[in-house]
Parts: structure tokens; C-alpha cells; sequence
């Protein structure tokens, strides 16, 4: 038997590691400890699990425990790591089913501990009522719940990605619902005047929106801000998630933008022999060669599908994230990419942003549907530097295209130029992100 590879966290940062390096060492020992009942699952789907048009908790499964030990990974669920001795090499594990510890001997690590969701220290915080949503645990948690409480207010505190899909999943059960959001405008990853779009159709849904208006405490029966109280049987935190990187931290691993591990592009961390990828550790962002911490499955996969190859004797690197995210919140396609102009700000670039309005395909057609997109472009140089897009059907993937364009460094002019694919079902003869490329272009001069 060869050495032993340690993996802590069981879904796809620390699944697709175990799974690469499997293929690539046939004699590697490897365990991999899970501390919830499931591994390799989509937490992306958990919102339309609760809304219903996902009808049961496994559908979100890819690929169950029995399945990786036929690949001879030793995978054990509801087994925590609650302490490493990178020195000695061995971990603490409670075998929670069992109810008792054991010391675990390994040779190499692979840390795939995923992220918790940001839990202010505010009165009331931890009441029964109130739900983190991160993992597939926390899914059945709050469905568990819903099933006992029947809400009738829900209140979403937060919104991010997820709060605000969980608040349209309420208003499909029924509920009614309120959003507070201690910012001006929802979505903080948008800009603000595209945010508001958002929230336009939130309340065209139904949503009641409370912005500017932090949350104080939470009671049995109500959410309080400095506004006053809102009635919430169920709350949800929508506030977005920290690292799980303690445990890392604790043993002397270096962590770094957001408390997230530091790796170097093989995913190595600081510590020989220590692996890491996914929400726990941070990313270099594509644009502005700054690190960033992206809470994404994408991210995760792909970081743990590198890990895994390095560690199995093989040579991959991960190239950074370009801050990709699409969501359809009350029927309203929304995908980004790239830098927002707070971000650009921030990093240091002079831009010029072009937003136009068009239609998602020929304005004749009948199904033609809504669409904006607003477009960053380096000043002088005009690189691409960010997109964001907001429409009705077939708006949100077009991010795509920029993804394409920033990833290779183009610039406006070339993103005008690309032979884009043209049918009247599919788009107008200039497809609106070339549209928008267009009136950058002639913004910059």
C-alpha cells in the first residue's frame, strides 16, 4: 500500500481531488471524511428544492458515498476532523454517528472544507427559526421546519445569490415575504442601477424589499431593524459565507482575503504536502490579478479536479476565476462577469461603461424578450474588464461570450469583430453584447 491521502470534505472540491488522484495513483490510500450524510451534491439546486420544482432531497446527489468506495476511495460520512498535527501528521476525527474520536494517520492532505454562512453576532441569531443554507444538511434542516412551522412571514436577511432564489421559493409555497438588505439596492455583486432592476421585479413578484435598513436582532416572531419589526415565522441569512478555513488555520496553514487558505495555482498551500481547493480557499481573479475569495461550484469543481491531478503524480494548474455568476431571481435572467465599477475603481483602471437596451433575439419575433447589458472597457487600451447582463429568456448565458473575451484579454474592438453565431430565434444580426461592444468603442474614441 502506498501513502494515505487524507481528504476533509465530501463534496466537489473534495470528491473531484480524490477521484483525480485515484486515477492517476492506483496503489494511493484514500479517505476521504464527510461530516454531513452526502457527498458530491449540487448546493446550487437547494433553492428549487425548496420551491418545489425539484421534488426530492437525493435528485441533488451526483454521486453517493457507495459509488466513490467502488472506486476504492474509503469515504466516511458524518465523520468531522476537529483538529491537525501537520507536524505528526494526523487528524482528530468525531465519528458523530458513533459518538466517539479517533486519531487518523495520513501522508498527504487535501483540505475541501467549504464555507459557513455569515452569522452576525446580533441578538437572536441562533433561535431554531433562523437558517444558514450552505449545505445539503442545512436543506433538509429548513425543510424539516418548514414541514413543522407551516410559515406564513418569512423573512430573508441578506441578498445574495441564494437568499434571494429561497425568497421567490417561499412565494411559490405561499408565503409572504419579505427582503431586508442593509445596502441601498440588492445584489451588491451588480452595480446599483442594475441591481435595481432586480428589485423591480422582486416586487413584481410580490417580495417585499427593505433596503438601507440593517438588521438589529431577531425574535420568535420578528426580524427587528432600526425601522422597526417584520413579522418572520422562518428566517433565512442571505448575508453570503466565510471560509471554513479555521481548521486549516489553527494548524499553521497561511490563510489570506477573507481568511481563505492561500494556494498557488497547482492548488498547493503553504504547508508541503497540503492540497486545497474550493469555498475554503481563495482564487486569483482573471482581471485584476488580485486575490479573491469565489464561493462557486464551478470554482470548486474545477480547483479540485487540479488538486487531484497534482497529487496523483500529474501536472495541472488552475488559471484564476473571471467572478462568473448567473441566477434567474422572479423570471429575470441575470449574469456577470469580470469587474463591476466599484471593483474596476478599486483595482486602479480608468473605464468607460456602455449600457444599451435591446432584445435577446430579432425585435420582430414573437417571443422576442428584454434585455440590458452593461459593458466595462479599460480606458485607452480598451480591454474588456466586466459585463453585466439582465433580460428575459436567453439573456444570462450571453456573459459568456465576455467570459470568452476577458479570459483572452480582447479588447472592445475585438469583441465587435467576432463572428458571432446570427438566426432571428437566436439574436439580432449584432448580438447585444456586441451592441453594447459597439457603443464602448465609440465611447473611448
Amino acid at each position: 500500500m502506498g501513502d494515505r491521502l487524507l481528504v476533509i470534505g465530501g463534496d466537489g472540491a473534495g470528491m473531484a481531488a480524490a477521484a483525480q488522484a485515484r486515477r492517476r495513483a492506483p496503489d494511493l490510500d484514500i479517505v476521504a471524511l464527510e461530516k454531513g450524510r452526502w457527498t458530491s451534491y449540487s448546493a446550487c439546486g437547494i433553492p428549487y428544492l425548496v420551491g418545489g420544482s425539484v421534488h426530492a432531497l437525493d435528485d441533488l446527489v451526483a454521486r453517493k458515498p457507495e459509488e466513490f468506495r467502488a472506486m476504492r476511495i474509503d469515504v466516511r460520512t458524518e465523520h468531522e476532523v476537529t483538529g491537525l498535527d501537520l507536524v505528526n501528521r494526523k487528524a482528530e476525527v468525531d465519528n458523530r454517528e458513533h459518538g466517539r474520536t479517533f486519531r487518523l494517520g495520513f501522508d498527504l492532505l487535501h483540505l475541501a472544507t467549504g464555507a459557513v454562512p455569515h452569522r452576525p453576532d446580533l441578538p437572536g441569531i441562533n433561535l431554531g427559526h433562523v437558517h444558514g443554507v450552505q449545505t445539503l444538511g442545512d436543506a433538509a434542516r429548513l425543510l424539516a421546519d418548514v414541514k413543522t412551522r407551516r410559515p406564513r412571514h418569512v423573512t430573508v436577511v441578506g441578498s445574495g445569490y441564494i437568499g434571494l432564489e429561497l425568497a421567490e421559493a417561499f412565494v411559490e409555497r405561499g408565503a409572504s415575504v419579505t427582503v431586508v438588505e442593509a445596502a441601498d439596492e440588492v445584489m451588491g455583486t451588480l452595480d446599483p442601477d442594475m441591481g435595481a432592476m432586480v428589485a423591480r421585479a422582486m416586487r413584481g413578484m410580490g417580495i417585499t424589499l427593505r433596503t438601507g435598513e440593517p438588521m438589529v436582532a431577531i425574535s420568535d416572531k420578528a426580524v427587528h431593524t432600526a425601522a422597526g419589526e417584520i413579522p418572520a415565522d422562518l428566517v433565512i441569512l442571505g448575508l453570503g459565507v466565510s471560509p471554513n478555513s479555521t481548521l486549516a488555520a489553527d494548524a499553521g496553514v497561511e490563510t489570506g482575503r477573507s481568511d481563505a487558505i492561500v494556494v498557488d495555482r497547482q492548488q498547493r498551500a503553504s504547508v508541503p504536502g497540503v492540497w486545497a481547493a474550493g469555498d475554503c480557499c481563495q482564487s486569483i481573479n482573471l482581471v485584476s490579478g488580485r486575490p479573491v475569495h469565489e464561493a462557486l461550484g464551478t470554482v470548486a469543481n474545477k480547483q479540485g479536479r487540479v488538486a487531484g491531478i497534482n497529487i496523483g503524480g500529474g501536472y495541472a494548474t488552475f488559471p484564476g476565476v473571471a467572478g462568473t455568476a448567473v441566477t434567474r431571481i422572479c423570471q429575470l435572467e441575470i449574469g456577470r462577469t469580470g469587474l463591476s465599477e466599484r471593483e474596476a475603481t478599486a483595482a486602479g483602471f480608468s473605464y468607460v461603461t456602455a449600457k444599451v437596451e435591446t432584445t435577446t433575439n430579432s425585435g420582430y419575433m414573437p417571443d422576442a424578450a428584454a434585455v440590458t447589458v452593461k459593458l466595462l472597457a479599460e480606458r485607452g487600451a480598451g480591454r474588456v474588464l466586466g459585463a453585466q447582463i439582465l433580460g428575459g429568456h436567453g439573456a444570462a448565458k450571453r456573459v459568456d461570450v465576455v467570459v470568452a473575451a476577458l479570459t483572452a484579454g480582447c479588447t472592445v474592438e475585438d469583441l465587435v469583430g467576432m463572428d458571432l453565431g446570427y438566426a432571428p430565434p437566436f439574436s439580432s444580426v449584432w448580438d447585444p453584447v456586441q451592441i453594447a461592444a459597439r457603443q464602448a468603442l465609440a465611447d473611448l474614441g
